[in-house]
């Protein structure tokens, strides 16, 4: 059983930056694909970022590109999503996600993908 813990979530001022940790245990993370989505009140789980297992490539959704990055330290057995210039816009829950298939690279942006899913942290961004 693979299990997804979040932290680092709070509230911070536009053009801030924060980095939220993924902690995973039950399975090394090099082994799995990894996401994070994020949510707002009465709407669906939005992608954000990903990594794909093995090589550890990383796809980032358009909205975010050039200020989010997702890494992860194998050592760690943790995946992070380093935010810049953060928006009041980019105020909502974010969870990590994974899965341990090895889906293809159009599916990462699909929350349907991921059968493990952490609680969740809450960034929000004052203006």
């Amino acid at each position: 059983q693979v299990q997804l813990v979040e932290s680092g979530g709070r509230l911070v001022q536009a053009g801030g930056s924060l980095r939220l940790s993924c902690a995973v245990s039950g399975r090394t993370v090099s082994t799995l694909a990894v996401a994070w989505f994020r949510q707002t009140p009465g709407k669906e789980r939005v992608f954000v970022a990903a990594l794909k297992r093995g090589t550890g490539t990383t796809y980032t959704a358009n909205a975010v590109k050039g200020r989010f990055t997702v890494s992860r330290v194998n050592g760690e057995n943790t995946v992070y999503l380093q935010m810049n210039n953060l928006e009041p816009e980019d105020t909502a829950v974010y969870y990590c996600a994974t899965t341990t298939g090895s889906p293809i690279v159009s599916s990462l942006s699909l929350a349907s993908t991921f059968e493990f899913w952490g609680q969740g942290t809450q960034v929000t961004v004052s203006s």
